[in-house]
Formats: structure tokens, C-alpha cells, sequence
């Protein structure tokens, strides 16, 4: 029944920045640790962020330095603002709700990002 609302991916040009979004109603997102994830064709799911309950932040090597993960627990919602932006980032990006307090994870549905010129 919980279902997470991606929005922000799109087309876009070598250096440019979209910023991703992720709602998740019908969660205590407060309390919740917080990723983004990627999976590029014929490449395996991999971490890019992460943001636990506490505000703490993780960033696989590829991407540190330019993405940026955050979080609003007012709106229960979590934020991946992608700045310079290369081809390779081209993905399928998904939320997660990683479980915890109890409480099983959650998936988004992906929202594709495409970096080309």
C-alpha cells in the first residue's frame, strides 16, 4: 500500500543538473534511513546515496562530490540534487526506504535520468 512518488528525471546535457524527488506517504519518514539507487542496462543495482534518519550522508566514489542527497521530513520527502552530470550517470534511478524500527523497505517505481549530448 505504500507507495513512493519519484519525479525530476529527464535529458539532459554533460554538465547539467536535474534534482530527483521521492514522497513517501504513509510512512513515519522520520524515522527512516533514506537511498538512491541506479541501475544502468545490463549493469547491476548500485548504491549512489544515502541519508539516514539522523541526517547523516553516504555517496558511492562515482558520485561524491557532485550529487547531493537530502531530506525534508516535513514532507516526507527525500531529495537527490545531480550536478555535473556525465554520460556514465545515465540510469534508471530508484528510491529506497531501506528498513528499519520494524518496518520493512520500500521501492520506487524509477525515473530514468539520461546524460547525452
Amino acid at each position: 500500500q505504500v507507495q513512493l512518488v519519484e519525479s525530476g528525471g529527464g535529458l539532459v546535457q554533460p554538465g547539467g543538473s536535474l534534482r530527483l524527488s521521492c514522497a513517501a506517504p504513509g510512512i513515519i519518514f522520520s524515522i527512516r534511513n533514506m537511498g538512491w539507487y541506479r541501475q544502468a542496462p545490463g549493469k547491476q543495482r548500485e548504491l549512489v546515496a544515502r541519508i539516514t534518519f539522523s541526517g547523516t550522508t553516504n555517496y558511492s566514489d562515482s558520485v561524491k562530490g557532485r550529487f547531493t542527497i537530502s531530506r525534508d521530513n516535513a514532507k516526507n520527502t527525500v531529495y537527490l540534487q545531480m550536478n555535473s552530470l556525465k554520460p556514465e550517470d545515465t540510469a534508471v534511478y530508484y528510491c529506497n526506504v531501506e528498513n528499519g524500527g520494524g518496518y520493512r523497505s520500500y521501492w520506487g517505481q524509477g525515473t530514468q535520468v539520461t546524460v547525452s549530448s
